[in-house]
């Protein structure tokens, strides 16, 4: 992806295999938001393809990518302030289900929509806040929240941006716990500062600096690559050295 004459990403390959939990990781200005944008659509790129189980979807819009499993969540909220987390939920599942705008018509005129909301609901720890505006929710339930909208769309492939930025300390437990029950069938890719998060979720990573991808591996291999503790984990000797 050319902006100008900035690269912002360079020849990067990456494959995310079905069922995995992948990490994307690496410094500011390394190009993950960038490269999160191509894969959703956000950003057209200069070169290059992205396939979606076998099918090119370099052209398709936004939500025509959502449409065929890709769904993502954002490092800042994007959500209705004054709904509540059952409505939300509710609006996603009819929306999902072809029921469009039909959902306001009561939440329980449709017994399946209910019960997928109450599901999600559970499964996201929301169920004693659901009839609460998100406004005054805590943070961290509102980032629950916003996975629980990306789920409720029924992905094959989810993207999580950052999904711990801006939590306190105090409720990053609840939303750790969610993240790692995540369906087993949603191949995940996960952008992720938080290298607690990281090495706890993913079983492969994908290391980006300045664009281009640095090196890929297990979290064992990522560990102990010098180069990654030389440009980004900050250890040891090489980092002084960096």
């Amino acid at each position: 992806m050319r902006f100008g004459g900035i690269v912002a990403t360079n020849d990067v390959t990456l494959e995310v295999r079905r069922g995995a939990r992948h990490a994307l990781i690496g410094p500011n200005g390394a190009g993950k938001t960038t490269l999160v944008n191509l894969l959703t659509g956000v950003l057209e790129p200069t070169a290059g393809r992205i396939v979606l189980e076998g099918e090119d979807i370099t052209r398709l819009a936004p939500h025509q990518r959502v449409r065929r499993g890709m769904v993502r969540t954002f490092q800042i909220n994007q959500l209705f302030n004054s709904m509540t987390p059952r409505e939300t939920l509710a609006l996603v599942v009819s929306q999902q289900r072809g029921l469009g705008g039909r959902w306001w018509q009561g939440l329980g005129a449709n017994a399946q929509v209910g019960e997928r909301c109450d599901q999600l609901l559970g499964q996201f720890r929301l169920a004693e806040v659901a009839d609460q505006r998100v406004e005054l929710l805590a943070y961290g339930k509102r980032r629950l929240l916003e996975i629980a909208i990306a789920l409720a769309c029924e992905p094959r492939l989810l993207l999580l941006d950052e999904p711990v930025a801006g939590v306190p300390a105090g409720e990053r437990e609840e939303l750790l716990q969610t993240v790692a029950a995540l369906p087993a069938d949603v191949s995940v890719l996960l952008i992720e500062h938080d290298m607690d998060l990281v090495f706890s979720f993913a079983n492969r990573m994908t290391v980006l600096v300045n664009g281009t991808v640095l090196t890929e591996g297990d979290p064992d291999q990522i560990a102990n690559d010098p180069q990654v503790k030389a440009v980004y984990l900050g250890h040891g000797e090489e980092a002084a050295h960096g």
